[in-house]
Protein backbone atom coordinates (compact mmCIF):
# COMPACT_ATOMS: atom_id res chain seq x y z
CA UNK A 1 0.00 0.00 0.00
CA UNK A 2 0.98 3.17 -0.93
CA UNK A 3 0.05 5.94 1.30
CA UNK A 4 1.80 8.80 3.72
CA UNK A 5 2.66 6.69 6.33
CA UNK A 6 3.72 4.00 4.47
CA UNK A 7 6.62 6.30 2.18
CA UNK A 8 7.19 8.45 5.85
CA UNK A 9 8.65 5.02 7.46
CA UNK A 10 9.42 3.10 4.46
CA UNK A 11 7.29 0.03 5.42
CA UNK A 12 4.89 -2.07 3.49
CA UNK A 13 1.50 -1.89 5.50
CA UNK A 14 0.48 1.47 7.52
CA UNK A 15 0.25 -0.81 10.57
CA UNK A 16 2.19 0.47 14.30
CA UNK A 17 3.03 -1.57 16.87
CA UNK A 18 2.68 0.30 19.86
CA UNK A 19 5.57 1.25 22.18
CA UNK A 20 3.94 0.03 25.34
CA UNK A 21 6.37 -0.38 28.64
CA UNK A 22 7.13 -3.76 29.81
CA UNK A 23 5.56 -5.36 26.85
CA UNK A 24 7.30 -4.42 23.93
CA UNK A 25 10.92 -5.13 23.69
CA UNK A 26 13.25 -5.70 20.66
CA UNK A 27 11.60 -9.21 19.69
CA UNK A 28 8.56 -7.79 19.34
CA UNK A 29 9.15 -4.91 17.42
CA UNK A 30 11.78 -6.97 15.37
CA UNK A 31 9.14 -9.38 14.49
CA UNK A 32 6.08 -6.55 13.77
CA UNK A 33 9.17 -4.87 11.24
CA UNK A 34 9.82 -8.02 9.24
CA UNK A 35 6.60 -8.82 8.28
CA UNK A 36 6.39 -5.14 7.08
CA UNK A 37 4.77 -2.81 9.51
CA UNK A 38 6.34 -0.84 12.19
CA UNK A 39 7.65 -1.95 15.68
CA UNK A 40 8.71 0.04 18.43
CA UNK A 41 10.53 -0.49 21.05
CA UNK A 42 9.15 0.71 24.20
CA UNK A 43 12.04 2.62 26.41
CA UNK A 44 10.06 4.18 29.08
CA UNK A 45 10.56 1.18 31.19
CA UNK A 46 14.22 0.86 30.30
CA UNK A 47 17.30 1.95 32.04
CA UNK A 48 19.37 3.55 29.37
CA UNK A 49 21.91 0.73 29.01
CA UNK A 50 18.67 -1.78 28.88
CA UNK A 51 17.35 0.79 25.85
CA UNK A 52 20.99 0.15 24.28
CA UNK A 53 20.66 -3.49 24.57
CA UNK A 54 17.41 -3.75 23.28
CA UNK A 55 17.73 -1.11 20.11
CA UNK A 56 21.42 -3.05 19.06
CA UNK A 57 19.64 -6.38 19.13
CA UNK A 58 16.84 -4.99 17.08
CA UNK A 59 19.11 -3.87 14.43
CA UNK A 60 20.79 -7.43 14.27
CA UNK A 61 17.22 -8.97 13.85
CA UNK A 62 16.09 -6.69 10.82
CA UNK A 63 17.06 -4.24 8.39
CA UNK A 64 14.01 -2.85 8.52
CA UNK A 65 13.05 0.33 10.09
CA UNK A 66 11.62 0.44 13.44
CA UNK A 67 11.22 2.99 16.14
CA UNK A 68 11.96 4.09 19.93
CA UNK A 69 8.74 5.10 21.84
CA UNK A 70 10.25 8.12 24.11
CA UNK A 71 8.26 9.38 26.98
CA UNK A 72 9.18 12.86 27.53
CA UNK A 73 8.54 12.33 31.10
CA UNK A 74 11.58 10.28 31.53
CA UNK A 75 13.74 11.17 34.14
CA UNK A 76 17.16 10.38 32.31
CA UNK A 77 16.07 11.27 29.13
CA UNK A 78 19.39 12.67 27.66
CA UNK A 79 20.75 9.11 27.59
CA UNK A 80 17.57 8.20 25.93
CA UNK A 81 18.40 10.81 23.37
CA UNK A 82 21.93 10.12 22.96
CA UNK A 83 21.53 6.42 22.20
CA UNK A 84 19.10 6.76 19.92
CA UNK A 85 21.20 9.32 17.52
CA UNK A 86 24.41 7.29 18.30
CA UNK A 87 22.51 4.24 17.60
CA UNK A 88 20.54 5.66 14.17
CA UNK A 89 17.39 4.71 14.98
CA UNK A 90 15.58 6.26 12.11
CA UNK A 91 12.04 6.63 13.87
CA UNK A 92 11.00 8.05 17.75
CA UNK A 93 7.43 8.21 18.61
CA UNK A 94 7.39 10.72 21.67
CA UNK A 95 4.42 11.19 24.28
CA UNK A 96 3.60 12.67 27.86
CA UNK A 97 5.15 15.43 27.34
CA UNK A 98 6.30 18.65 25.07
CA UNK A 99 7.33 18.13 21.91
CA UNK A 100 9.21 20.91 20.91
CA UNK A 101 11.64 20.06 23.73
CA UNK A 102 13.46 17.86 21.60
CA UNK A 103 11.90 17.48 18.00
CA UNK A 104 14.31 19.81 16.34
CA UNK A 105 17.72 18.02 18.13
CA UNK A 106 16.15 14.76 16.51
CA UNK A 107 15.21 15.86 13.38
CA UNK A 108 19.02 17.81 12.85
CA UNK A 109 19.67 14.23 12.91
CA UNK A 110 17.57 13.04 9.94
CA UNK A 111 15.22 10.79 12.46
CA UNK A 112 11.94 11.08 11.84
CA UNK A 113 9.42 12.19 14.68
CA UNK A 114 6.09 11.30 15.48
CA UNK A 115 3.96 12.32 18.62
CA UNK A 116 1.47 10.87 20.58
CA UNK A 117 -1.85 13.44 21.36
CA UNK A 118 -5.36 13.22 22.90
CA UNK A 119 -7.02 16.02 21.67
CA UNK A 120 -6.97 18.60 18.21
CA UNK A 121 -5.23 21.38 20.51
CA UNK A 122 -2.08 19.17 21.02
CA UNK A 123 -1.68 17.50 18.34
CA UNK A 124 -1.84 21.52 16.34
CA UNK A 125 0.86 22.06 19.18
CA UNK A 126 3.05 19.08 17.83
CA UNK A 127 2.79 20.19 13.76
CA UNK A 128 3.97 23.32 14.93
CA UNK A 129 6.73 21.99 16.84
CA UNK A 130 7.63 20.17 13.70
CA UNK A 131 6.72 16.58 13.92
CA UNK A 132 6.36 14.58 10.61
CA UNK A 133 2.91 12.87 11.75
CA UNK A 134 0.92 12.21 15.04
CA UNK A 135 -0.96 9.43 16.59
CA UNK A 136 -4.60 10.89 18.07
CA UNK A 137 -4.78 8.36 20.74
CA UNK A 138 -8.53 8.16 22.10
CA UNK A 139 -10.08 7.10 25.13
CA UNK A 140 -10.59 3.27 24.12
CA UNK A 141 -6.38 3.10 24.69
CA UNK A 142 -5.01 0.76 27.18
CA UNK A 143 -2.56 2.56 29.46
CA UNK A 144 -1.86 6.12 30.35
CA UNK A 145 -4.42 7.89 28.38
CA UNK A 146 -6.23 11.40 28.01
CA UNK A 147 -7.79 13.07 30.56
CA UNK A 148 -10.64 14.42 28.60
CA UNK A 149 -11.78 11.01 27.66
CA UNK A 150 -12.40 11.68 23.60
CA UNK A 151 -13.03 8.56 21.85
CA UNK A 152 -11.05 7.20 18.69
CA UNK A 153 -14.15 7.90 16.84
CA UNK A 154 -14.59 11.56 17.77
CA UNK A 155 -10.75 11.86 18.41
CA UNK A 156 -9.12 11.27 14.72
CA UNK A 157 -11.26 13.34 12.57
CA UNK A 158 -11.06 16.47 15.12
CA UNK A 159 -6.66 15.91 14.70
CA UNK A 160 -7.62 15.16 11.31
CA UNK A 161 -9.23 18.80 10.60
CA UNK A 162 -6.44 20.42 12.93
CA UNK A 163 -3.29 19.55 11.15
CA UNK A 164 -2.09 18.77 7.28
CA UNK A 165 0.67 16.19 8.67
CA UNK A 166 -0.45 12.30 8.85
CA UNK A 167 -2.51 11.01 11.37
CA UNK A 168 -2.19 7.37 12.68
CA UNK A 169 -5.03 6.84 14.61
CA UNK A 170 -5.05 4.17 18.07
CA UNK A 171 -7.27 3.33 20.80
CA UNK A 172 -9.87 0.43 20.54
CA UNK A 173 -8.01 -0.72 17.20
CA UNK A 174 -7.41 -4.25 17.24
CA UNK A 175 -8.93 -5.54 13.90
CA UNK A 176 -9.12 -4.67 10.14
CA UNK A 177 -12.87 -3.76 10.60
CA UNK A 178 -11.51 -1.51 13.16
CA UNK A 179 -8.77 -0.21 11.05
CA UNK A 180 -11.35 0.31 8.00
CA UNK A 181 -13.30 2.28 10.34
CA UNK A 182 -9.95 4.40 11.51
CA UNK A 183 -9.02 4.92 7.91
CA UNK A 184 -12.94 6.22 6.89
CA UNK A 185 -12.47 8.79 9.40
CA UNK A 186 -9.15 9.85 7.66
CA UNK A 187 -6.46 8.07 9.47
CA UNK A 188 -3.46 7.24 6.97
CA UNK A 189 -2.15 4.72 9.76
CA UNK A 190 -3.00 2.55 13.13
CA UNK A 191 -1.58 1.88 15.71
CA UNK A 192 -2.15 -1.35 18.08
CA UNK A 193 -1.03 -1.75 21.47
CA UNK A 194 -3.12 -4.34 23.54
CA UNK A 195 -3.91 -6.83 20.36
CA UNK A 196 0.17 -7.02 20.50
CA UNK A 197 0.48 -7.67 24.18
CA UNK A 198 -1.26 -10.93 23.18
CA UNK A 199 1.49 -11.90 20.95
CA UNK A 200 4.10 -14.85 21.17
CA UNK A 201 7.22 -11.87 20.86
CA UNK A 202 5.53 -9.67 23.66
CA UNK A 203 7.80 -9.51 26.47
CA UNK A 204 4.63 -9.46 28.78
CA UNK A 205 4.11 -12.57 31.45
CA UNK A 206 2.18 -15.28 30.04
CA UNK A 207 0.02 -14.79 32.87
CA UNK A 208 -1.15 -11.34 32.22
CA UNK A 209 -1.33 -12.26 28.59
CA UNK A 210 -4.13 -14.74 29.59
CA UNK A 211 -5.30 -12.39 31.66
CA UNK A 212 -6.13 -10.18 28.56
CA UNK A 213 -7.69 -12.94 26.71
CA UNK A 214 -9.81 -13.74 29.60
CA UNK A 215 -11.35 -9.90 29.57
CA UNK A 216 -14.49 -9.53 28.80
CA UNK A 217 -16.74 -6.14 27.72
CA UNK A 218 -16.39 -3.57 30.79
CA UNK A 219 -13.58 -5.21 32.40
CA UNK A 220 -11.20 -2.43 32.29
CA UNK A 221 -11.45 1.00 33.72
CA UNK A 222 -9.35 4.85 33.07
CA UNK A 223 -8.56 5.75 36.81
CA UNK A 224 -6.37 7.72 38.81
CA UNK A 225 -6.82 11.04 36.54
CA UNK A 226 -4.88 12.82 39.71
CA UNK A 227 -1.83 11.28 39.14
CA UNK A 228 -1.88 10.18 35.63
CA UNK A 229 -4.63 8.65 33.74
CA UNK A 230 -4.75 4.95 33.21
CA UNK A 231 -6.66 2.33 32.21
CA UNK A 232 -6.48 -0.41 33.78
CA UNK A 233 -8.21 -4.16 33.74
CA UNK A 234 -10.01 -4.53 36.97
CA UNK A 235 -8.26 -6.82 39.12
CA UNK A 236 -7.80 -6.87 43.76
CA UNK A 237 -5.24 -3.66 43.59
CA UNK A 238 -7.69 -1.88 41.20
CA UNK A 239 -10.67 -3.01 43.77
CA UNK A 240 -7.83 -1.14 46.19
CA UNK A 241 -8.10 1.95 44.37
CA UNK A 242 -11.70 2.25 43.88
CA UNK A 243 -12.25 1.97 47.74
CA UNK A 244 -9.26 4.42 48.28
CA UNK A 245 -11.48 6.80 46.35
CA UNK A 246 -14.80 5.74 48.37
CA UNK A 247 -12.66 6.54 51.49
CA UNK A 248 -12.24 9.96 49.76
CA UNK A 249 -8.43 9.42 48.63
CA UNK A 250 -6.11 12.59 47.74
CA UNK A 251 -3.50 12.91 45.55
CA UNK A 252 -0.65 12.13 47.86
CA UNK A 253 -2.56 8.91 49.51
CA UNK A 254 -3.78 7.51 45.73
CA UNK A 255 0.17 8.10 45.01
CA UNK A 256 1.15 6.25 48.22
CA UNK A 257 -1.31 3.36 46.92
CA UNK A 258 0.13 3.29 43.37
CA UNK A 259 3.71 3.40 45.33
CA UNK A 260 6.66 1.86 42.78
CA UNK A 261 6.87 -0.95 40.07
CA UNK A 262 2.84 -1.77 39.93
CA UNK A 263 3.13 -1.86 35.98
CA UNK A 264 6.03 -4.32 36.11
CA UNK A 265 4.96 -6.22 38.62
CA UNK A 266 1.81 -7.11 37.11
CA UNK A 267 2.82 -7.08 33.12
CA UNK A 268 6.19 -8.64 33.19
CA UNK A 269 6.33 -10.44 36.38
CA UNK A 270 2.63 -11.68 36.43
CA UNK A 271 1.58 -10.91 39.77
CA UNK A 272 -2.72 -10.41 38.95
CA UNK A 273 -3.33 -9.43 42.42
CA UNK A 274 -1.08 -7.03 43.24
CA UNK A 275 0.08 -5.51 40.04
CA UNK A 276 -1.03 -2.48 37.77
CA UNK A 277 -2.27 -4.12 34.25
CA UNK A 278 -2.84 -1.91 31.72
CA UNK A 279 -4.66 -2.57 28.78
CA UNK A 280 -7.16 -1.62 26.11
CA UNK A 281 -10.99 -1.74 25.95
CA UNK A 282 -10.48 -4.19 22.91
CA UNK A 283 -9.08 -6.79 24.76
CA UNK A 284 -12.42 -8.37 24.93
CA UNK A 285 -12.39 -9.08 21.54
CA UNK A 286 -8.52 -10.94 21.48
CA UNK A 287 -8.91 -15.19 21.91
CA UNK A 288 -5.56 -16.57 21.25
CA UNK A 289 -1.63 -15.64 22.08
CA UNK A 290 -0.47 -15.62 17.72
CA UNK A 291 2.79 -14.67 16.81
CA UNK A 292 2.70 -10.63 15.62
CA UNK A 293 3.40 -11.31 12.16
CA UNK A 294 0.36 -13.73 11.66
CA UNK A 295 -1.46 -10.83 13.72
CA UNK A 296 -0.05 -7.65 11.07
CA UNK A 297 -1.13 -10.36 8.33
CA UNK A 298 -4.74 -11.09 9.38
CA UNK A 299 -5.42 -7.41 10.27
CA UNK A 300 -4.45 -6.39 7.04
CA UNK A 301 -6.00 -9.31 5.37
CA UNK A 302 -9.57 -8.16 6.76
CA UNK A 303 -8.91 -4.32 6.16
CA UNK A 304 -8.40 -5.82 2.82
CA UNK A 305 -12.24 -7.40 2.91
CA UNK A 306 -13.78 -4.95 4.39
CA UNK A 307 -12.70 -2.22 1.59
CA UNK A 308 -13.85 -5.21 -0.60
CA UNK A 309 -17.23 -5.30 1.04
CA UNK A 310 -17.65 -1.53 0.87
CA UNK A 311 -16.90 -1.67 -2.76
CA UNK A 312 -19.47 -4.44 -3.23
CA UNK A 313 -22.00 -2.47 -1.06
CA UNK A 314 -21.90 0.77 -3.02
CA UNK A 315 -22.44 -1.40 -6.47
CA UNK A 316 -25.49 -3.15 -5.18
CA UNK A 317 -27.22 0.23 -3.98
CA UNK A 318 -26.30 2.08 -6.66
Amino acid sequence: MKNRICQLFNIQYPIIQAGMIWCSGWELASAVSEAGGLGIIGSGSMYPEVLLQHVQRCKKATTRPFAVNLPLIYPNIEEHIQTILDEKVPIVFSSAGNPATWTPKLKEAGITVVHVVSSAKFAFKAQQAGVDAVVAEGFEAGGHNGREETTTMVLVPLVKQAVDIPVIAAGGIGNGKSMAAAFALGAEGVQMGSRFVASEESSAHLAFKEAVLSAKEGDTLLTLKELTPVRLLKNPFFQQVVEAYQAGANQQSLAELLGRGRAKLGMFQGDLNQGELEIGQVSALFSEILPAGEILREVWAEFCQTLDHFVQLRTSIS
